[in-house]
């Protein structure tokens, strides 16, 4: 993309005042767009739609049960094949429901509008990590690719690493129990539209 299109994005994008009224704004915004999209649910995209979001939140739920944040750099879990896992599962989640209206436009959307927000995101996130961890996280940034997974730092026995307190800071039965909910409005939706 040109950087006389990109920039004024990637500018948006950081303006610290517009992150923190979205923070303020997700649930409410994030829940518009969920009743949104509940009446644009087709039934023949339910099911793939359903996989793949399923697929994201899996991978959520094994970041957030792995990362010990700012105690330690976490590199077992999923961080040991891609430096974000988080953000690729959280992007498949929400693709997979947006995949349930079979509509590409939406599809397209939300994948630049969270290439954008991932982007940025990374970066900030980046930074600060290199000042936490130093040599350590540069050296895991040599190893570990941002998106893209490698192999590099294969241990099998670090795959399923899992840190109770992680559990509990990342309020992981939180998040089954909200996506269950939406699965099963979603299916709901499903059944009404179909007759």
């Amino acid at each position: 993309m040109p950087e006389n299109v990109a920039g004024p994005i990637h500018v948006l994008f950081n303006n610290k005042s517009l992150r923190k009224t979205l923070l303020a704004l997700r649930v409410p915004l994030g829940g518009l767009l969920f009743v949104l999209l509940l009446v644009r649910v087709e039934p023949g995209w339910f099911v793939p739609g359903l996989l793949v979001s399923v697929v994201g939140q899996l991978i959520q739920l094994w970041c957030m049960s792995t990362i010990k944040t700012r105690k330690r750099l976490t590199v077992t879990g999923p961080y040991m094949f891609v430096r974000n896992p988080m953000y690729l599962g959280r992007y498949l989640f929400v693709f997979g429901i947006v995949m349930m209206t079979g509509s590409p436009f939406w599809l397209a959307v939300l994948s630049i509008v969270y290439y954008f927000y991932m982007v940025n995101r990374v970066r900030r996130e980046e930074r600060i990590l290199e000042d936490l961890f130093g040599e350590e996280y540069t050296a895991y940034c040599r190893d570990v690719r941002p998106y893209r997974p490698g192999m590099k730092r294969f241990d099998p026995a670090g795959l399923w690493s899992f840190n109770r307190e992680s559990v509990v800071q990342n309020n992981v039965v939180t998040n089954i129990v909200f996506p269950c909910l939406c699965y099963a409005l979603l299916f709901v939706s499903v059944l009404l539209r179909s007759g």
